[in-house]
């Protein structure tokens, strides 16, 4: 099991990760979905693992609901570049 220092380092990796990918999506010339749904569903499970110790209801279904967006748009990211191919 993880300690509670550990589980607010991962944790704080994972809100600093969604914060990236927020700063991406506003900055970014053009975004790739690919590299702003990943991020964002990696800092989710991170932060998912740190609410396994540090365990809080609402944040936790936030959490699942942002891995549900994240992983839709990496599908639709998907779906998006093997029609883009010939």
């Amino acid at each position: 099991m993880i300690d509670g220092f550990s589980a607010n380092v991962i944790g704080l990796c994972g809100s600093a990760l969604i914060v990236f990918a927020y700063a991406y999506n506003v900055y970014a010339s053009a975004v790739n979905p690919f590299v702003y749904n990943g991020t964002n569903l990696l800092g989710a499970l991170l932060l998912t693992v740190s609410l396994m110790v540090h365990f809080n209801l609402a944040s936790l279904l936030l959490e699942f609901v942002w891995i549900i967006i994240a992983v839709g748009g990496l599908i639709k990211a998907w779906r998006a570049r093997a029609e883009s191919r010939p």
